[in-house]
């Protein structure tokens, strides 16, 4: 039974507010690092012919650093956009749906990250990975993530230090495997695949950055380049690395593809950057406009220094052929409604989450201010979207969902379309969090994240959504489970750090999620769970459409020029 709510009214008023007082930033410096190459290459045999290389447990579970820029809490203020029920009961159940990798050597937490391609699913996690077809049957793995990069030599075949990342470029039908090294000298170890086929063999790389350890990378496919952010130390957390690497080069198997890159320092307010950025990632087959910059966005919380609650608007603009002339730079800061991103636990402290069996609570991920993997992009023709979303207290202590549509990123000015917090726990008690977002060729989204509460609620994997034609700021489709967890983990406090919802490329319609649950009450027993689901509104698109060559990953007319 689909109920309604005042909440429908209020947003969309608040909507309006917010997107009228949308202005230029001030300048925030980022420090152009120059360009440099890749210093590491190498073609590997068939992924299929590399013997799996067992993971090795750790001496201890890895301790993600901090920066030092942790800000007591302010004055909580009412969140304005708060769903406070589940609306509805019309989300489809899951399709394709499979327990994937457990944890085969302790690790806490997994970094549950995985991608569809046209006939493959490909899982990652700290710090091993599998491949599966699409009916969810293993054809390799679970293997180290080293195994990538078996035979290499250096850090990135001897160290297996996780943080790993996986896209799939659907212009050209490759797949790029990542992950970096925790001790100098660093990298960025890149693999991506020569071919379509996620066991055939790659092309390797190892991108420096020097001094500075690359933390918690994430990626973006654009056209002209893979884009990276980082959260950077060189002891102290010195800013946020933007990378640039020539995704033609690399495409090509070019041995030292060119990298562009630049250093956002803390400076005098550390909250433009807060605990990191996230860089675009390219949805669907419509490519963005000719020449279009890809886009990094960050949160400010003015519960923990920030002058407002925003969404911070970067542009990266690449120029590879006079890389001096490559332009980062914070555009835009866009007033959000009010939220909260620091939970009533301990002071300054992320282990928020209750779960049933145990005082152990786990990590909500959400005092740093951080926007959660993915910023997905999709041109739809008659706009330009961008979604993501981050964990925040809904009120009283309950995690809850905030989730974003930031329209006409390239414009001036460009618009938060829509935003509301997804946080029945309001209500029912249950604690959501640890979210991930995208958006289907029609406009629909899809939202997973884990569940849990301390009483009868294990954490779990689920999802809700939205049509394009829905009431603005609500995720009113109902609430479905891909799998929901039957333990508690009780001896690291650790969940995470990220999940990644993605959209099938066959289609331009199914959403695969992966998350992780708990399939008994254990130290880190975790497992990852992979589901998937299409809205039947979403009219089915595929690779047939794209004109360019999709082979090679020719990307056409489209080039990058300078503002």
């Amino acid at each position: 039974m689909r109920r309604i709510c005042l909440f429908n009214v209020v947003a969309a008023v608040v909507f309006a507010v917010a997107a009228a007082q949308v202005h230029a930033a001030e300048p925030q410096e980022a420090v152009y690092r120059g360009w440099s190459r890749a210093v590491q290459f190498d073609v590997s045999p068939p992924l299929r012919d590399i013997p799996p290389l067992a993971v090795v447990p750790p001496p201890a579970n890895l301790a993600e650093p901090e920066p030092g820029d942790i800000f007591p809490p302010g004055p909580v203020e009412a969140d304005p956009v708060v769903q406070t029920e589940v609306l509805g009961a019309d989300i489809p159940s899951p399709g394709v749906n499979f327990a994937a990798t457990p944890n085969v050597a302790g690790y806490s937490p997994p970094d549950s990250v995985g991608e569809v391609g046209l006939n493959h699913y490909v899982a990652m996690t700290n710090v091993h990975f599998s491949v599966y077809d699409k009916a969810g049957n293993l054809l390799y793995g679970p293997a180290a993530n080293n195994t990538l990069w078996a035979g290499f030599g250096g850090n990135c075949q001897t160290r297996n230090d996780g943080d790993p990342i996986i896209m799939y470029d659907q212009l050209a039908d490759r797949w790029i495997l990542t992950q970096f090294t925790a001790v100098a000298p660093y990298f960025n170890c890149v693999a991506i695949s020569t071919s379509p086929d996620p066991t055939g063999s790659y092309y390797r790389y190892a991108f420096s950055t020097g001094a500075n350890f690359p933390d918690y990378p994430k990626y973006g496919v654009w056209p002209d380049a893979y884009y990276i952010s980082t959260r950077e130390f060189n002891g102290p957390f010195v800013g946020v690395g933007a990378y640039a690497v020539n995704r033609a080069e690399m495409i090509a198997g070019n041995p030292t593809p060119a990298m562009i890159s630049f250093l956002v320092p803390p400076g005098a307010n550390p909250q433009n950057v807060g605990d990191g950025l996230l860089p675009s990632d390219l949805d669907g087959w419509t490519l963005p406009p000719n020449g279009s910059p890809n886009y990094f966005v960050g949160t400010m919380d003015n519960n923990l220094g920030a002058p407002q609650d925003a969404i911070t608007l970067w542009r990266f603009h690449a120029d590879f052929t006079t890389p001096a002339n490559s332009t980062f730079t914070l555009d835009h800061i866009l007033p959000t409604a009010a939220f909260n991103s620091a939970f009533p636990c301990s002071p300054g402290s992320r282990d928020c989450i209750p779960q049933p069996g145990t005082t152990n609570k786990i990590d909500v991920l959400s005092y740093r201010r951080r926007p959660m993997h993915r910023l997905a992009y999709r041109n739809l023709g008659t706009h330009e979207s961008l979604v993501t979303n981050q964990s925040v207290d809904a009120g009283s202590g309950m995690a809850g969902l905030r989730w974003y549509e930031i329209r006409d990123p390239n414009g001036s000015p460009p618009v938060i379309y829509q935003q509301g917090t997804y946080a029945p726990g309001t209500t029912d008690g249950i604690h959501r969090w640890m979210g991930s977002i995208a958006m289907d060729n029609g406009g629909n989204m899809a939202l997973g994240y884990s569940a849990s509460d301390a009483t009868s609620t294990y954490p779990s994997s689920w999802y809700t959504g939205r049509l394009a034609s829905d009431t603005l700021g609500t995720m009113p489709q109902g609430e479905g489970s891909f799998v929901n967890g039957t333990g508690s983990q009780t001896a690291s406090q650790r969940w995470g750090d990220y999940t990644a919802m993605t959209v099938d490329p066959a289609d331009d319609c199914t959403f695969w999620y992966i998350n992780q649950y708990l399939p008994t009450t254990s130290a880190v027993g975790w497992r990852m769970w992979v589901g998937s689901f299409k809205f039947p509104q979403c009219v089915p698109e595929g690779p047939a459409l794209f004109t360019d060559d999709f082979e090679t990953g020719n990307t056409g007319a489209w080039s990058q020029t300078q503002p």
